[in-house]
């Protein structure tokens, strides 16, 4: 059976992934933060994912990496926009081209938030989407952004069209779990712990061509948690405060842009009551929660169809 093989380093995660048409698979890891940071430095990232890649490559190897290979592919750079750049995809990047000289096997580029779109497509059951206009949440760590996604060939061309002006979701939510004592990334935290809140309340993002701010809910958030609230409870204002800008954006998109198909990707879209409120509200589809985080998924499905150019439009 011949397959491809994708690598993603991005900023927390290093991951591999194969895909042969059909079916893949991935193996990724975390990458280790001191207990009590909200990150780390890039040049500390990039040495992690170096150090890391042969573990990750074993285990890929352990549940099933196809002996023959047909190319390599890796995510270069964060997003298909010029001046897009960290140095912590040079890791993925430079064992891919390595292993596709020494191989004399092709070797294909694309964005980590190209491989989320094409990971979440996938897994969703809905490589459809890929050749065909669709908007697409992009909910990271790093990243809160309503993207017009278009075909590009057999790549997705992704315009920004709404989403945050200032900290991400991922970002108000691992502040959130710094406050409270949580270990970063905190989305599984948070996220768990909300579900025993009792106090059901939500800060009202204001929501304006589908762009919004959540500075005002980080200030609330930090005002009750000096109120002595429980944690549950500022889990859940958090998250729903979350939720309501990001379905009140989607829904001024689709005034916009009636009938597309909503796709959710990235780690915060693997929260439970995001994906409940989504589905019932906007009609969105979601990947599974393990392609939902950082994966290198989408960029084995990118590189197959790089590879597969031809057969892609019989």
């Amino acid at each position: 059976m011949a397959a491809v093989l994708g690598l993603d380093t991005s900023n927390y995660t290093t991951s591999a992934a194969w895909f042969d048409g059909e079916r893949g698979d991935n193996a990724g890891k975390l990458l280790d933060v001191p207990e009590g940071a909200l990150g780390l430095r890039q040049s500390d990232a990039l040495f992690q994912h170096v150090k890391r890649m042969p573990e990750i490559m074993a285990r890929l190897k352990e549940t099933g990496l196809p002996t023959e290979l047909t190319a390599l592919g890796a995510s270069t750079r964060p997003r298909e926009v010029e001046g897009s750049y960290m140095p912590c995809f040079l890791a993925g990047e430079s064992q891919a081209r390595g292993m596709a000289a020494a191989l004399e096997l092709p070797f294909y580029a694309c964005s980590h938030q190209q491989g989320h779109i094409a990971a979440a497509a996938w897994s969703a059951g809905r490589m459809d989407l890929l050749d065909k206009p669709h908007l697409v949440w992009h909910l990271s760590g790093g990243t809160t952004e309503l993207l017009h996604v278009t075909p590009d060939g057999v790549m997705v061309r992704a315009e920004c069209i709404g989403g945050t002006t200032d900290i991400s979701a991922g970002q108000l939510i691992d502040r959130t779990g710094k406050k409270l004592g949580l270990a970063f990334p905190a989305g599984k935290a948070v996220d768990a712990l909300s579900l025993q809140a009792e106090k059901k309340e939500w800060f009202a993002v204001k929501v304006k061509d589908c762009a919004f701010s959540f500075s005002g809910v980080e200030n609330k958030m930090n005002a009750l948690a000096e109120q002595g609230w429980a944690p549950a409870d500022i889990c859940w204002y958090v998250l729903a405060s979350v939720i309501h800008g990001v379905e009140k954006a989607t829904k001024q998109a689709l005034k916009k842009y009636p009938g597309l198909p909503v796709l959710c990707a990235g780690g915060v879209a693997s929260n439970q009551l995001l994906r409940e409120i989504m589905v019932k509200t906007c009609g969105a589809v979601f990947a599974e929660p393990r392609f939902s985080t950082d994966n290198a998924m989408g960029v084995a499905i990118l590189t197959w169809r790089r590879l597969h150019r031809d057969e892609c439009y019989d």
